[in-house]
């Protein structure tokens, strides 16, 4: 992942005040339907409160993530190195990029959980959550967009399913340079996410942001009621780039006390799944992508390095 260690200075960037969408799980399906896509066609990213994940299973992910990173550093990196599963810290891209946190990649099948039993046990409910949480998300599009009930949501229902489920830690940071007190540094670099869905549940916090464009970003408030979704870039192929896959970023945590956590699963169709759009989309609109796989996909974007310009290569001229 392309990440820096400071903005660019020659880069004019703006932080811009943006008032997210937070939409009730809880109204009337053909309401939140209606507001879901809204969201996703003008932001590429909404809150949901009401989404129905049980505190108790989020609380208990959380403090099982602040003990695995509060553990010695080789007991974490006993679990393996992250390639492309298990621990890893600051260097987070493929070309030496850095980032100021730590993180723990995991697959979501039960096989493929590492740890301890108490460990497995955790993320195995905590993903069974999240991941119905997705898939109801998914159909509400697909309600709201008049397509077929599961025809997102099957691709992450699917037992086969490529999701993700990543912890990141962002420590404080001890520097105490001018960058770091300008809040400057970066914790994550700029990206999207290649998947079909991003569910985002942080401690409270802030850091993360979402890009605008033409520089501006504005940053998300965390929320101790909400889960943070946006939009992959398999979902804005899927949507006839209907939806946008919103480009964000995590700034290094500044706070000299306390450390954030956040909780990401990544919803994403089995490698051998098709993509296309449905064709209740394509009614009025020519098709601007070609079908591919998700094996494809993932291929092509992890060569480019999560480059802002990755779904061109699949646009159809």
């Amino acid at each position: 992942m392309v990440v820096a260690t400071e903005i660019n200075p020659s880069r004019i960037e703006k932080i811009r005040e943006v008032e997210i969408p937070v939409i009730d799980l809880s109204v009337k399906k053909s309401k939140a339907a209606k507001l879901i896509v809204k969201a996703c066609e003008d932001y590429g990213f909404f809150k949901v409160i009401n989404h129905g994940v049980p505190h108790h299973i989020i609380k208990k992910m959380e403090d099982e993530g602040f003990e695995f990173f509060h553990k010695p550093l080789p007991d974490k990196i006993r679990v393996g190195s992250a390639n492309p599963f298990g621990y890893g810290s600051k260097n987070i891209g493929l070309s030496g990029d850095k980032g100021e946190l730590e993180y723990l990649i995991l697959q979501t099948s039960q096989d493929s959980i590492l740890n301890t039993s108490k460990f497995r046990c955790t993320v195995s409910c905590y993903v069974e959550c999240v991941r119905e949480l997705a898939c109801k998300i998914l159909e509400l599009i697909a309600k709201g967009l008049g397509v077929p009930r599961s025809f997102f949501s099957h691709l992450v229902r699917r037992f086969d399913s490529d999701s993700l489920l990543r912890l990141n830690h962002y420590p404080p940071v001890s520097d105490t340079s001018h960058s770091f007190q300008r809040g400057s540094s970066i914790g994550f670099g700029e990206h999207s996410d290649p998947q079909i869905l991003t569910l985002l549940r942080s401690n409270g916090v802030a850091g993360l942001q979402i890009s605008m464009g033409n520089g501006n970003w504005a940053p998300v408030a965390p929320d101790p009621h909400a889960f943070c979704v946006n939009i992959g870039d398999v979902l804005q192929a899927m949507t006839n780039g209907r939806f946008i896959s919103v480009r964000h970023r995590a700034m290094a945590n500044t706070l000299a006390d306390r450390s954030r956590l956040s909780l990401v699963f990544f919803g994403a169709p089995p490698p051998e799944a098709i993509i296309n759009c449905p064709p209740q989309l394509l009614k009025q609109n020519e098709p601007r992508y070609r079908a591919f796989t998700w094996a494809e996909y993932k291929s092509h974007t992890y060569a480019h390095r999560l480059g802002e310009t990755r779904l061109d290569h699949f646009k159809i001229v």
